[in-house]
């Protein structure tokens, strides 16, 4: 299958579920993807559903071919239904791709055929990540906060928060949101702290957009309380 069919199976599956006729469901798709940074809709008169998180010339100098030639040998070749594992297996064993990099590629084949959306998971849920560094911030009065149920009820006023990992663990996991949120507290050795959070499992692509301005202005809270 070639991208441009690849991207037309995309295109029909839309008008199956929405009723659209195919241009404008062809038209949704490029704008959804057109509606983030970087993302270009056609590029060497390919198009391309969204855009990889790496750049040609940096696939190209850690795996000796470019996004086009990826793109055509995965395409061509005798696993590009099987699924992520398949492909990024294959790229391993036949083409000596290493790890790491068989999953980027096989990453960027997805986003560029249409087959993964930006912030989508190889199993089709979506992941919201952010990550701030607060000076001042008193980790352990952080994490006391997040293990105690009434201290998430302070830090997540009306929502449902359910902790799903031991309360020793490095980064403490909790049910919310349709999703589960991992949250990271990192003290540093200059006064500052990292928060990280990656909000995985979320059901649709437009839940990132929702949950990465509510998780940039829980952040920017807990930095304010910190300045208070």
């Amino acid at each position: 299958m070639t991208t441009q069919e690849s991207f037309k199976k995309r295109v029909r599956a839309r008008m199956a579920k929405t009723g659209e006729k195919y241009n404008a469901a062809r038209r949704a798709l490029i704008e959804q993807a057109s509606q983030h940074p970087g993302i270009e809709p056609t590029v060497g008169g390919r198009v391309w559903a969204a855009q990889p998180e790496h750049s040609d010339e940096a696939v190209r100098e850690a795996t000796g071919r470019g996004w086009d030639a990826w793109v055509d040998l995965i395409e061509a070749g005798p696993v590009a239904d099987e699924g992520h594992t398949a492909v990024a297996a294959w790229l391993q064993d036949v083409h000596d791709v290493e790890g790491w990099w068989a999953q980027s590629v096989t990453g960027g084949w997805e986003r560029i055929t249409g087959r993964r959306l930006p912030h989508q998971m190889p199993d089709g849920t979506f992941t919201a990540n952010r990550s701030q560094t607060i000076a001042g911030l008193d980790r352990e009065a952080v994490r006391a906060l997040l293990l105690d149920e009434d201290g998430r009820a302070v830090l997540f006023p009306g929502h449902d928060v359910e902790l799903r990992s031991r309360p020793t663990s490095k980064s403490l996991r909790f049910g919310m949101g349709g999703g589960v949120a991992l949250i990271d507290v990192a003290a540093r050795d200059d006064d500052r702290t990292v928060v990280t959070v990656s909000h995985a499992k979320l059901p649709s692509f437009d839940d990132v957009a929702l949950w990465k301005d509510f998780w940039g202005d829980w952040l920017d809270a807990l930095a304010a309380g910190v300045d208070a």
